[in-house]
């Protein structure tokens, strides 16, 4: 594995860590395709019972890192960060993040898709897609009206504002918060707990709750093409222009 995911076992639980601290661990085309394949050898070894997904010093994940996202467009469902979120999506045994910190854009996207989350206080979570002249991805336009209403999901992915980690636990995003030197030993408790479990019958229970994997599927492919439109419009080249250049996105423009 890339020295940017670090994998640790202990005992039936595998632990998934996001390890670019410099950069808040902002995530590489190279990550996404390290991670994926740690979930996939996860899933064909009968010692891994659950995973944990979780990130370094103050960060989960500060998102896609752009400048690696400009160079590496993901144009196709073949991309390394489309093929993470099919395999994350279809996972079949429990996973739970641990959000020591910032998780933006995909690092909130993906809770979506794990069994269990917990954070510390002053996590930070963003849906910021609109904001870069992108859309919302990882079937967040269907999953996330389905768990706090329309109206709130309205307020979190066009706006795409910061909020709390206190009010992703109201409105059901995260399970707990607590505080950052009991994150990882309620995460590994949590995952203990779970991997003592009979392993069918958890599979078949997380199976049944996501019964709808085909809707969720063809949602993300549907976002994955609306993306690779966005990629190639004014907006978001102005967009990734202002980011390059430091300054403030001027959108008024366009119609």
């Amino acid at each position: 594995m890339a020295s940017n995911i670090r994998i640790e076992r202990s005992d039936n639980v595998l632990t998934l860590t996001f390890d670019r601290p410099d950069k808040k661990n902002a995530l590489l085309s190279s990550m996404y395709a390290d991670a994926t394949a740690a979930l996939n050898e996860a899933t064909e070894d009968n010692n891994v019972r659950a995973v944990i997904i979780t990130g370094t010093e103050d960060s989960f994940t500060a998102g896609n890192d752009l400048r690696d996202f400009l160079e590496n467009p993901p144009m196709s469902l073949d991309a390394p960060v489309f093929k993470f979120m099919t395999c994350l999506s279809r996972f079949s045994k429990p996973v739970i993040a641990a959000v020591n910190g910032m998780a933006i854009g995909i690092g909130t996207t993906l809770l979506f898709h794990c069994d269990l989350a917990y954070a510390v206080p002053n996590a930070k979570f963003q849906l910021p897609f609109v904001n870069i002249a992108i859309v919302p991805e990882f079937a967040s336009t269907l999953l996330l009206p389905r768990t706090i209403g329309n109206a709130r999901a309205a307020e979190m992915l066009l706006l795409g504002e910061a909020f709390s980690a206190e009010r992703a636990e109201n409105l059901g995003i995260i399970n707990a918060v607590v505080p950052p030197i009991d994150l990882m030993k309620t995460a590994m408790d949590t995952a203990s707990k779970l991997a003592a479990k009979p392993p069918g019958a958890l599979r078949q229970a997380k199976a049944l709750m996501r019964a709808d994997i085909e809707d969720i599927s063809a949602r993300i492919a549907l976002e994955a093409e609306a993306v690779r439109q966005s990629l190639t419009s004014a907006e978001f080249k102005e967009a990734a222009s202002a980011f390059l250049e430091k300054r403030a996105p001027d959108f008024s423009k366009f119609n």
